[in-house]
């Protein structure tokens, strides 16, 4: 395997970038656990938790097409801008509502789901705005480094939430978020690349149905979809569970809480890293299911875990799979995807990325509540595995000739 400088880095656009967003990331991860925290103070139901992480995904199986629609016809750098700046109102209100003490779970459900509504718009367009910040010949790289990013965040986020919820009050990890998407819009007010629209302007639902034409024609872009959705309805959802593992399994708290939160974001990072020096080699989609396999045999092994210090070990190596996957996932769907359908085509890929978790959050929840975290896990584990190996045998005749 060749190791490669990700040639990313050398597009001071792209450099900007990633410095707003490592800011604002920590601040969306720290929120995440915080309100995670928040949900099992009030209600200790895991049900909840599946509750609000469906409200916060629900608009992505909503919105997200549209969003996709948007980011094929104005120019992204000035969407985004739009979306980073209405994403601050959610974090302040909850903040404010929490110290004003008249915080509830229908509050929490309906600014999650107003977040979730900005981000259904917001990701199409920043996933498609990467090709054109540094060029497809290091797209693969922009990919990875931007997960990289995401998942150092999401190692110093939690640790960091961990912390302040065990030191001061629960409200300063909303307060930090709402100020975290500052750094972000200036960096996109500096940015030259303005990511134009390369769509020609065709009808919602004639932009749609070429997109989806392009997908049902290209069976190795159908069934990574396929898989994907399968993981974001099935598999990713486990971490809604971390909480009840937490406190109900381990009799931690919420610093043992963050603390798996953050070694998942390192395993996750740890995985980014690999996949952006790794460049842009054929075998992704033996990497691919390489990946999905060592995730479900993982997540069995979590399940009949009664360490702590072993479960951390299990949770880092999931976190380095998922990513992996997803990274190279993106990168081989866009670089078989014609430009002027990128904004589309990944708009079809939030869907199934972030639209199931919905379903998948509320299922992950009725599965613990019923049988409890390990058994849910052991119930996962097992379905995710069934569906990469069904994935491996559709896709075994394009393994050798895959595009790199």
């Amino acid at each position: 395997m060749a190791i490669t400088i990700p040639g990313a880095i050398y597009s001071r656009d792209f450099r900007l970038y990633l410095s707003g967003q490592i800011i604002s990331l920590t601040g969306t991860w720290m929120q995440s656990v915080a309100q995670n925290w928040l949900v099992w103070s009030i209600t200790g139901s895991s049900f909840y938790l599946g509750l609000i992480g469906g409200a916060s995904s629900l608009p992505m199986l909503l919105f997200t097409l549209i969003g996709g629609i948007l980011a094929d016809r104005f120019p992204k750098r000035r969407l985004l801008i739009l979306t980073q700046s209405l994403s601050i109102i959610p974090a302040l209100i909850l903040a404010i509502f929490i110290d004003l003490k008249i915080i509830t779970v229908l509050h929490i459900a309906i600014l999650a789901f107003v977040l979730g509504t900005i981000n259904a718009f917001d990701v199409p367009v920043r996933q498609s705005f990467l090709v054109e910040m540094v060029g497809k010949e290091s797209l693969t790289g922009a990919i990875a480094l931007n997960s990289a990013i995401f998942n150092g965040a999401r190692l110093i986020g939690p640790m960091i939430a961990g912390l302040i919820l065990s030191i001061f009050s629960i409200s300063t990890c909303f307060y930090i978020n709402a100020m975290s998407y500052i750094p972000v819009v200036i960096a996109l007010l500096m940015m030259k690349t303005e990511g134009l629209p390369s769509g020609k302007g065709d009808s919602v639902r004639g932009g749609l149905r070429e997109a989806i034409g392009f997908v049902l024609s290209d069976r190795v872009v159908l069934y990574l979809l396929l898989l994907i959705m399968l993981f974001s309805l099935v598999a990713i959802p486990y971490i809604i569970l971390l909480p009840a593992i937490a406190e109900g399994v381990f009799q931690g708290g919420p610093r043992l809480y963050g603390l798996m939160m953050g070694i998942i974001g390192g395993g996750s990072l740890t995985g980014a890293l690999f996949i952006a020096f790794r460049g842009e080699g054929r075998g992704k989609i033996n990497l691919i299911a390489l990946f999905t396999t060592l995730f479900s045999i993982l997540l069995f092994l979590l399940s009949t875990s009664g360490m702590v210090s072993l479960s951390l070990i299990f949770l880092f190596f999931t976190g380095f799979c998922v990513i992996s996957f997803l990274a190279t996932a993106n990168s081989l769907i866009q670089h078989r995807t014609p430009d002027h359908l990128r904004g589309r085509v990944m708009s079809l890929y939030t869907l199934v990325f972030l639209g199931m978790t919905p379903p998948g959050n509320l299922i992950a929840g009725s599965l613990a509540s019923v049988l409890g975290p390990m058994t849910a896990l052991k119930v996962i584990s097992i379905v995710t595995l069934g569906g990469t190996l069904i994935f491996r045998v559709l896709t075994r005749p394009y393994g050798i000739i895959e595009r790199p």
